[in-house]
């Protein structure tokens, strides 16, 4: 890793023997902006772990509407179900920057698992912490209104990715507000009126493809009332 993981993600979480024994299995692979690295319904024949660089997971409906699972980071395992049930691919994983991985074949990291039994615990407890992600999205897509989601997928992102400046909290994700309105499940007009809102009370700003978050507390507080 050329930084620090989250110590909260994957590869923050090995011990020393654990990461030098993935590191003697897996591969350094490199994508630039826009590249596919996993396609959604693909066989699945490897996972990785994510050095540098940021991917969004999605799933494309049958009209076309792309919409938008998670966003990964440094230090996270991405492909990992593929671990579990060898089915095929449930998503789409794309570079949202250039990232570098390691990368591993799925048979490898069976073995892995195999012989490193508390990482396949590890893996359990990545998989119920994304569970109860998901549920708690299903939760505030059914509790909030429109800006109260985009409140909430802000401060998710300021919490994981945010630089403290001067000004506040500062998000640099290439994310458009047609994503953003995939991810919360709302039109892209419903979106941009709820930023809107938070820019005309001060609580954020906004340019292109990055947003500072003025007041944490404040927009912390719309994301909990419901």
């Amino acid at each position: 890793m050329t930084a620090e993981p989250p110590p909260t993600e994957f590869w923050g979480l090995l011990k020393p023997s654990e990461t030098e024994d993935f590191l003697a299995l897996a591969r350094p692979r490199s994508w630039a902006r826009g590249a596919v690295i996993f396609r959604e319904s693909d066989e699945s024949d490897s996972v990785l772990v994510l050095v540098s660089g940021r991917v969004k997971a999605y799933s494309s409906t049958g009209g076309g509407t792309e919409v938008l699972l998670a966003v990964r980071g440094p230090g996270a395992l991405v492909g990992e179900l593929a671990a579990i049930d060898q089915r095929p691919r449930s998503a789409t994983v794309e570079a949202l920057e250039p990232v570098t991985a390691l990368m591993l074949p799925l048979g490898a990291f069976q073995e892995y698992l195999r012989a490193h039994g508390r990482i396949a615990l590890l893996l359990a407890q990545t998989l119920a912490d994304r569970l109860r992600d998901a549920d708690r999205k299903r939760i505030e897509f059914g509790a909030h209104d429109t800006l109260g989601r985009v409140a909430a997928r802000l401060v998710e992102l300021a919490d994981r990715f945010g630089q403290p400046t001067e000004e506040g909290v500062r998000i640099a994700l290439p994310l458009s507000q047609d994503e953003l309105a995939g991810w919360i499940g709302a039109s892209r007009e419903a979106v941009s009126k709820a930023l809107q809102t938070l820019r005309a009370d001060g609580t954020i700003r906004t340019s292109r493809l990055t947003v500072v978050v003025h007041d944490l507390p404040a927009l912390r507080a719309r994301a909990l009332d419901f």
